[in-house]
């Protein structure tokens, strides 16, 4: 009888070692993410203790990343690596309701304004924020803003406050506003790429970057209009706040090289001088100053105050049922067809969330607001129609619009009772487009070709390695055109004015909030808490709190977004492993990422995307 240890040749051996080993290593992992969750788990409880907020206190406020409607959900391999998504985004809404409480709270005598982690987020986001900043000084208290730099979103915040401190280094970055694009066309020939492009719309500048290799003076014409007035938005309301005269932040810009020389050299003195800022100091004396003024903390080594996290933890009221409700939903992002994440638009997404609205006995007014510059026209129209639903079950529906409110974002407006905008809000760009690329040219180059046969003459239309016939042109400029007529009627019927009217103020015209308004695309001005003070005021309430109508998270992602939440650094080889394999992961194409379809029709404005975070 053979030994079949024995016979077992060294081939199979080393297999199973190998089988062993990945089996140990697989167990091993899986015992160690269930002792990260134990660990979470009981840090999450350990550290729901009672907190107590001082009898009189400064509010710490230092919103970080991008000011944002919406936030994008948590991704697992960051929440694991102990990457924090709210330190790369702030929600706009929570920094308002802070001052806004902060305002009414007898314990609260001033707000520290930190901005050193600000990237920006549009100027109507800004704007928002800051008129909840001045009503705060308008009750009589106190602002304090510091920053090692301010850039023009920072400032535009920090201006607002009763002391500006700048580190004895840092500058005062005013630059004006740009919107500027990268064009194609010497390249695209150079390859041989056809983009065939089927536009409704003069100013629909959006297909330009494939076929010119410079703006063309319709674009510039109607860009300049709009950011030319944003810019004197900001510069005034820079002006107004630190009490500079008219024209004070363009002759400084313009004037740049003549005040750095007479400063030496030293931006922080420029804008010292110029009366941008009123103290130019190191960091360790604006502690210590802020020490003196508000006590020593010796838990955090720093001066007393309240973080405006925490302070909003124990002013937020938990939504309860039986309450009257102001319903409000986010529409952020690129508007696009089916199901979608946080951060985009998705038809079918949106839909269930105004049916959720529709369907909730509580909510009594809803308030879309809209961050988006438009996508699909299809998916527009659908959740165009949806809110219109809603409408038709006797809950009034208002729209507020933030940064930008555009093309597609614009249609989805329409069917609003009201329609509300900051005056520095980007929207308009009526108007519709497609790009079908080809690319036989560029395979002829390769010498790749392609021949065949199909029953019609439009079989293989949309086939890439194939030139475009002039029906399949035609058929494609017919459905734009089509789609163009349809949302001048759209906005005819809902804006209660004629087609050519809409037509004469459309063809792709990008507006400000404040002439959108005068034009009649725009019922009226104000911020998201006007837009639901009027929703209140269309639904007869006295009173109300305010219910945000959102995908409900499943058990995995809420747990995902508790451990993003928690502070506990993991071990820095932890770190490191997980940060690789999410790196892997982005690159290999695992996580899903969303690209535009050549064969879509959209009503989307490019200039508002590029622009409306800067």
């Amino acid at each position: 009888m053979s030994d079949k240890r024995s016979s077992r040749n060294p081939i199979s051996a080393l297999f199973s070692f190998i089988w062993g080993a990945l089996t140990w290593l697989r167990r091993a992992l899986a015992n160690i993410i269930l002792l990260v969750i134990i660990v979470v788990i009981v840090v999450a409880i350990s550290k729901h203790e009672t907190d107590m907020l001082p009898d009189s206190f400064a509010l710490y406020l230092a919103p970080s990343g991008f000011l944002v409607d919406e936030r994008q959900p948590v991704a697992p391999l960051a929440a694991l690596s102990g990457t924090n998504q709210y330190e790369s985004e702030t929600l706009v809404t929570d920094v308002v309701n802070a001052i806004d409480q902060a305002r009414a709270d007898s314990r609260v005598s001033h707000i520290v304004l930190d901005l050193n982690h600000l990237l920006g987020g549009g100027l109507s986001k800004l704007h928002e924020i800051g008129l909840a900043l001045q009503t705060f000084k308008d009750s009589g208290k106190q602002i304090i803003a510091i920053s090692d730099q301010y850039s023009q979103s920072q400032y535009y915040l920090a201006s607002h406050a009763d002391n500006i401190y700048l580190h004895d280094m840092g500058h005062v970055m005013l630059t004006g506003f740009g919107s500027y694009r990268t064009y194609y066309k010497d390249a695209i020939d150079t390859l041989g790429l056809n983009f065939h492009i089927f536009r409704a719309g003069q100013f629909k500048d959006a297909v330009e970057p494939y076929i010119r290799n410079d703006m063309s003076d319709a674009s510039r014409e109607h860009n300049s209009q709009w950011i030319n007035h944003l810019w004197d938005l900001y510069t005034s309301r820079i002006e107004t706040q630190r009490s500079l005269p008219v024209g004070a932040v363009d002759n400084l810009i313009r004037n740049t090289q003549q005040q750095l020389t007479d400063a030496q050299g030293d931006p922080a003195q420029m804008a010292l001088a110029a009366g941008l800022v009123d103290q130019v100091s190191s960091r360790q004396q604006i502690r210590a100053e802020l020490i003196d003024q508000f006590g020593y903390d010796h838990n955090a080594d720093s001066f007393k105050s309240v973080n405006w996290y925490r302070y909003l933890h124990h002013q937020q009221p938990l939504p309860l049922p039986g309450k009257t409700y102001i319903g409000v939903i986010n529409a952020t992002g690129t508007i696009y067809d089916g199901e979608q994440p946080p951060g985009t638009v998705g038809s079918e997404t949106f839909v269930k969330l105004l049916r959720q609205a529709r369907d909730d006995s509580d909510i009594k007014a809803l308030v879309v607001r809209i961050d988006s510059p438009g996508g699909s026209a299809f998916a527009s129209e659908v959740i165009r129609s949806e809110i219109q639903m809603v409408r038709d079950s006797g809950i009034p529906v208002l729209v507020s619009m933030g940064s930008v409110a555009a093309s597609g974002g614009y249609w989805i407006a329409t069917s609003a009772d009201e329609i509300w905008a900051l005056p520095s809000t980007i929207t308009g760009s009526i108007g519709v487009y497609s790009i079908i690329p080809t690319l036989n040219e560029s395979l002829k180059k390769l010498g790749i070709h392609t021949d065949g046969i199909g029953t019609t003459p439009l079989a293989g239309a949309m086939n890439p390695a194939l030139p475009m016939s002039e029906k399949a042109a035609f058929v494609l400029q017919s459905t734009v055109d089509g789609t163009y007529r349809r949302f001048l009627k759209t906005v005819a019927n809902a804006r209660d004015l004629t087609q050519a009217q809409v037509d004469q103020i459309g063809q792709g015209r990008v507006w400000s909030g404040a002439k959108a308004f005068e034009i009649g695309l725009v019922d009226k001005l104000g911020t998201l808490d006007d837009t639901i003070k009027a929703a209140a005021e269309y639904a007869e309430l006295k009173q109300w709190d305010v219910k945000t109508i959102e995908r409900a998270l499943t058990p995995f992602e809420q747990f995902m977004q508790q451990l993003s939440n928690v502070t506990m650094p993991l071990p820095e080889s932890v770190q490191q492993s997980l940060s690789t394999l999410e790196s892997f992961s982005q690159a290999a194409g695992i996580s899903p990422a969303l690209s535009l379809e050549a064969n879509t029709v959209y009503a989307q404005c490019l200039d508002c995307t590029l622009w409306s975070d800067r």
